[in-house]
């Protein structure tokens, strides 16, 4: 679904148009300050009352499949939030624009619209390499950047004055995951073929320590362009090296690569996704061609209470990637607005961490801002985990799911979910 661009929205805006649809421990001491860079600290942007969210997810794009669930997740949050008191004693405010891919500069105009309009929080991108071509623009104008779904470790020591965090955690788990898995469905000699960006090549390097810490090998790790016309070249290279396994690491193009990997009669092979294309195929393949292949997710599992949630807003809804991790950030903004008592981002990203751990555990919007009320230090355990936010505005601690396919081409089964510390 390709979600059009909305203004401002209240809550009686977001509740109407559901109605019509008829589906709708103390750690404040070790706050982060803004760090500092040649040019100074990040200039400070003021609030005027009213908490302002803006997304910046994909609607169109090599990760527009991550959109329907990324922004449904913000809305279910935005009501839960507005039906229990909003945020600094009002209704917060929402407005969604499309993140686009690297190949497009809609990201950099949609942060220009959202900060036009003096918006407090900007959560998304989905893309780490599209996060790391506009977090400049919205750290240095002040304003606070969540992503639901950043995974690139070069995010995690980024000079962002103290304003980036994600609900998603860093490659380091996921690789560490995904690469003990393959060796442990009894694979030796591992290829991988790898989107060429800071994604795709961080979680290859993170993947291949683990397969050979776990006595595997990777015997071809091949780097592609994801806007090249044809990816035989790169099939051929890895059906050379004669592996166990193949990790396909990579977006959308995979709907290119997957036909070619059949051609070359690799099938026969063991193959791996990761969150950046474990999507539902059914109606891209011939059925049964990943019939027994794996993947692996961030994210714990998607209870059927929220489900319930997010179906009545957008009842298209069929994959469910990123979609807490969104919730989870935006409730976290409005929890730390509330507690620092301002709209100001500043003010707000000194809070994240401290509404995130280290307090009483809530695990609702309504029970944390009655704990805040009551003058009590809160620790937010979220939908997609308990969070807990270092110092670096990474997550301390996370889950990945991992999935298997059925003949159908779809998700079917629920392998694990295995909990880490990052």
């Amino acid at each position: 679904m390709i979600r059009p661009n909305l203004g401002w929205r209240s809550v009686a805006v977001l509740s109407a148009a559901c109605l019509a649809l008829a589906a709708c421990g103390d750690d404040k001491a070790n706050s982060p300050t803004p760090a500092t860079s040649g040019s100074g600290a990040a200039p400070a942007a003021a609030g005027d009352g009213v908490l302002k969210i803006g997304t910046i997810l994909p609607q169109t794009g090599s990760l527009a499949f991550l959109g329907p669930p990324e922004f449904v997740g913000v809305d279910v949050a935005i009501k839960d939030i507005n039906d229990n008191g909003g945020a600094v004693g009002k209704p917060v405010q929402i407005q969604h624009m499309d993140s686009g891919d690297t190949s497009t500069d809609i990201a950099t105009q949609s942060v220009n619209k959202l900060l036009t309009d003096k918006t407090d929080v900007i959560i998304g991108a989905a893309s780490s390499s599209v996060s790391l071509s506009v977090i400049d623009k919205i750290t240095g104008a002040g304003v606070v950047q969540i992503s639901p779904a950043n995974t690139s470790t070069a995010l995690t020591t980024y000079n962002d004055h103290g304003l980036y965090f994600r609900t998603a955690p860093p490659d380091t788990l996921q690789g560490r995951v995904l690469g003990d898995l393959i060796v442990a469905d009894g694979n030796q000699n591992v290829g991988m073929l790898v989107l060429n960006d800071s994604y795709g090549v961080g979680l290859s390097a993170n993947a291949k320590t683990a397969v050979e810490s776990a006595g595997g090998k990777v015997v071809a790790s091949v780097t592609y362009d994801p806007k090249a016309a044809d990816f035989s070249a790169d099939v051929a290279k890895i059906k050379q090296a004669n592996p166990d396994a193949i990790a396909i690491i990579g977006f959308d193009e995979t709907k290119k690569i997957v036909p070619k990997l059949v051609e070359a009669g690799l099938k026969n092979k063991k193959w791996y996704f990761v969150d950046g294309n474990i999507a539902d195929y059914s109606k891209d393949f011939p059925a049964g061609t990943l019939t027994g292949f794996k993947g692996t997710q961030p994210g714990a599992e998607t209870k059927q209470d929220f489900k319930t949630k997010a179906l009545a807003i957008n009842p298209k809804i069929t994959d469910w990637n990123y979609a807490v991790e969104s919730y989870d950030a935006t409730i976290l903004s409005a929890l730390a607005a509330t507690e620092a008592g301002s709209d100001a981002p500043a003010e707000i990203a000194k809070h994240l961490i401290t509404v995130s751990k280290g307090g009483e555990k809530c695990t609702t919007y309504k029970a944390c801002v009655d704990l805040i009320k009551a003058k009590k230090d809160i620790d937010y355990d979220g939908l997609s985990g308990p969070i807990s936010f270092n110092d670096a505005g990474d997550p301390a601690e996370a889950t990945i799911g991992v999935y298997t396919y059925g003949a159908d081409n779809k998700l079917t089964t629920t392998v694990k979910y295995q909990a880490g510390k990052i």
